[in-house]
């Protein structure tokens, strides 16, 4: 599925008829949930919001809980 020109609405409807009848409330918001990172960093890569391998390197050591 493409969603690129689909507005929000139109790729949760999407969602929602593809996945099956006895889904729970909480899978559906992980699902949406997900959609939502996706698209976030798909619109942050468009805007030249990446970061590098050697800048990831860096901060990678603070993330990790100790």
């Amino acid at each position: 599925m493409n969603t690129g020109n689909m507005s929000s609405k139109e790729i949760i409807k999407d969602l929602l008829l593809r996945l099956p009848d006895e889904v729970s409330l909480h899978q559906i918001a992980q699902e949406i949930e997900f959609i939502a990172a996706v698209r976030q960093g798909v619109a942050e890569l468009d805007r030249g919001e990446s970061v590098t391998v050697e800048q990831l390197e860096k901060e990678l050591p603070s993330w990790i809980m100790r």
